[in-house]
């Protein structure tokens, strides 16, 4: 719950910023705080990664990343099944014009505003992977960059939806938090006896340096399509384990 608390504080101090500064943010500095994302994403991806293979021989390191990477496509293809990308777009879409239709001096109705900026905070899949690797290992890393982009997005939208983009701290509260919660009570001490998490902090961390890929804005990635891989990865070493392997 911590990673989901910061998360939560990231809006608040983003939207009092946001009231404070009247004059929008240089693009040059909007450009290096990009890139500085980016960079803390690839770095806390790598960590992740690191984590999940932490106590493991080097050919159970191998063994891992091949099961992490097969996790990948087959978490791809039942996220494409499932059409995950498909209705996170159809919410991206639907914040976006409620974001286009705002104006400084025609401003959205509060609850219109208060679902835009619920819908763009809760709906971003770094939410659902730090709040799960948040629940399970206490390491609340990923949801501190969710922390940061969430503050700067604020910054921009409390000057168009005023208090209404602060109060969607209440959904990322709600949201990450009741995921977090269920992480930690329903499938942590399960996972830990069987040894399970390193496999989903590993494929977590690959999964950060597609999100890294996509705040550089370097290559679009349908990232929600690749959630199930989460799943997948300990379900795989399961099998493997039962199969003796």
């Amino acid at each position: 719950m911590v990673g989901t608390i910061l998360n939560v504080f990231g809006i608040l101090a983003g939207g009092l910023a946001g009231l404070w500064r009247k004059t929008p943010m240089a693009a040059s500095t909007q450009g290096l705080l990009k890139l500085w994302l980016g960079f803390a994403t690839v770095l806390c991806g790598f960590w992740l990664i690191w984590r999940g293979l932490d106590g493991l021989t080097f050919p159970r390191m191998l063994r891992l990343l091949v099961i992490v990477l097969v996790s990948m496509m087959v978490g791809r293809a039942l996220g494409r099944l499932l059409r995950l990308q498909r209705a996170s777009n159809h919410l991206g879409r639907y914040a976006r014009d409620r974001l286009e239709a705002a104006k400084p001096d025609r401003p959205l109705p509060f609850a219109e505003a208060f679902h835009a900026c619920a819908i763009v905070f809760c709906a971003a899949p770094l939410g659902i992977v730090g709040a799960l690797v948040d629940g399970l290992s206490n390491l609340w890393a990923p949801l501190v960059v969710k922390a940061i982009m969430d503050g700067l997005a604020t910054m921009g939208f409390v000057s168009l939806f005023g208090r209404a983009s602060m109060a969607a701290a209440l959904p990322v509260l709600a949201f990450q938090g009741t995921l977090a919660l269920c992480a930690r009570v329903f499938l942590r001490p399960w996972l830990e006896t069987h040894g399970l998490i390193g496999p989903i902090l590993a494929t977590a961390g690959v999964l950060m340096f597609a999100m890294a890929l996509v705040v550089l804005e370097s290559k679009r990635i349908e990232l929600a399509d690749y959630l199930p891989s989460l799943a997948a990865a300990p379900l795989l070493v399961a099998g493997l384990q039962a199969l003796g392997i």
